[in-house]
């Protein structure tokens, strides 16, 4: 009998190194990373734990095997015909893909594979992704008589309406380059150079102070969804309050007597 998979690997393999990366990896690459319960508690529990912690400023998601995630385990929704467990279940994981969007560290999704209904959705979810010219993105529910609802909420944030529809009615895939051209993903490159793209939006966030970025986060997505106005009263707040942290006071002070700001938890590298 061969050992079961939990026993052999973690469903969610997870790294943070001493530049405050935190790594990471969903780990089913035989079930092609396919969300199940176990998949989403392991994430969710990862992620909960970089959250709270102050040395983590970046966060990386990406996959082992073929696929980045197929979506749902079908298989396991299948043993468990009740309406009752669905709704627990797309609850956990809307949760999962809420968590993802309130920590305060930008999160990168890593794409060399494919990314389908529900890890098109995570793709979506993530604030920065970056794919491989070999990936393929598809919100492909409608193809089984189910349509991708919950994905839709992400992906119509994403990217235009009538492109997401589309989508969602068809369960057509699309490329990395008409991801990008519609905005799924920010940057697109060859398999061989997906890490050295990834790691350059890293650097870039690392250069920059780690309070700016969390308050900024917040402050894009709560105005996202607020009228203009009240858009603008939440933004004006959110700027004076940032003014007074030390990090603006310093970046101002450095930019007005034209030397490099000297940010304590970046790794600023301007001249």
């Amino acid at each position: 009998m061969q050992p079961s998979e939990t026993a052999v690997e973690p469903y969610v393999l997870s790294d943070i190194d001493g530049r405050g990366i935190a790594r990471l990896t969903l780990n089913r690459p035989r079930q092609f990373n396919a969300l199940s319960d176990e998949m989403l508690a392991a994430l969710q529990a990862e992620l909960d734990a970089i959250a709270a912690n102050p040395q983590a400023r970046v966060v990386v998601l990406a996959a082992a095997g073929k696929a980045f995630c197929a979506g749902h385990d079908l298989k396991q929704m299948q043993a468990h015909p009740d309406q009752q467990y669905y709704e627990d279940l797309f609850a956990r994981c809307s949760q999962m893909m809420l968590t993802i969007q309130r920590m305060p560290q930008p999160v990168i999704a890593r794409v060399h594979g494919i990314a389908t209904a529900a890890g098109c959705q995570l793709v979506a979810m993530c604030d920065l992704a970056v794919a491989s010219t070999e990936a393929k993105f598809a919100v492909s529910g409608i193809n089984v008589g189910l349509f991708c609802s919950t994905p839709s909420v992400a992906l119509s944030r994403n990217i235009g309406r009538k492109a997401a529809f589309e989508m969602l009615v068809t369960g057509e895939f699309i490329d990395a380059p008409t991801a990008q051209r519609l905005g799924l993903v920010n940057r697109v490159a060859p398999p061989a150079e997906l890490d050295a793209e990834v790691q350059r939006l890293v650097d870039a966030i690392l250069s920059k102070p780690a309070e700016s970025i969390a308050i900024g986060k917040s402050l894009f997505y709560r105005q996202i969804e607020l009228p203009m106005e009240e858009a603008y009263q939440l933004a004006g707040q959110t700027m004076a309050c940032n003014m007074m942290e030390p990090c603006a006071q310093e970046g101002v002070a450095a930019f007005v007597e034209k030397r490099a700001p000297a940010w304590a938890n970046s790794e600023n590298r301007s001249s």
